[in-house]
């Protein structure tokens, strides 16, 4: 193995730099953008348990927003809820961009090594084939050792490059999906929670105004 790097040359250095931050990546963001960590599966019942026996006071609303993605989204729309639908929603969109960010975190530069890569093996292909042009203007195609040593670096930063490329951009368009329903999931919890608290708002209205209405008769 070390034998095969040393032959590829000093752009082996590069690719095995992307190849270890493409896995630390892929590896950190296993971990966090699981569905348990990012939107737990009995959140909203939880809130409506605390909302329906009037528990939900600003320690519980701290702990909510420092819990997970959907809390934060959740603890938005519930700091909200007094202003109105609108305002509500608003408060909602903004904490969601916010926990957006925050869930598509070093994908970019998962991206970015995904593209660098295979790049960096042409120009390792690049640069062995010069070798190789090189060695037969200066001593024919006698030498067989430097024309096997140029091409043999040409095609090792080739495949290197390749082997990162490759699984980078798998996982860089697997994190993506996630990402995009984890927020789906989001977006569907936090409209759940904003039907319920204004429909519940328009009913003890309209309750109110036909409690006064009967005693104005």
């Amino acid at each position: 193995m070390f034998e095969m790097v040393r032959s590829g040359g000093y752009l082996m250095i590069p690719i095995i730099l992307c190849s270890i931050v493409a896995a630390a990546i892929c590896v950190e963001r296993f971990w966090t953008l699981r569905a348990s960590q990012v939107t737990p599966k009995n959140l909203l019942a939880q809130v409506w348990i605390w909302l329906r026996d009037n528990q939900l006071d600003n320690k519980r609303l701290r702990d909510l927003r420092a819990g997970s993605a959907l809390g934060e989204v959740l603890a938005a729309g519930l700091g909200n809820s007094r202003r109105g639908r609108d305002v509500m929603k608003e408060a909602i969109e903004e904490a969601a961009s916010h926990a957006v960010h925050e869930l598509e975190r070093y994908l970019n530069t998962l991206g970015t090594v995904a593209a660098i890569a295979p790049l960096l093996g042409l120009l390792g292909t690049v640069i062995g084939m010069i070798q190789v042009f090189a060695s037969i203007q200066l001593e024919g195609t006698g030498n067989a050792a430097a024309l096997a040593g140029g091409i043999s670096e040409a095609l090792i930063t080739t495949a290197a490059g390749l082997t990162v490329a490759i699984p980078s951009l798998f996982f860089h368009r697997f994190f993506q999906r996630r990402v995009d329903e984890l927020v789906v999931n989001m977006e569907q919890e936090a409209l759940k929670l904003v039907d319920v608290l204004n429909s519940d708002r328009l009913a003890e209205s309209q309750s109110r105004s036909e409690a006064s209405q009967a005693v104005g008769e």
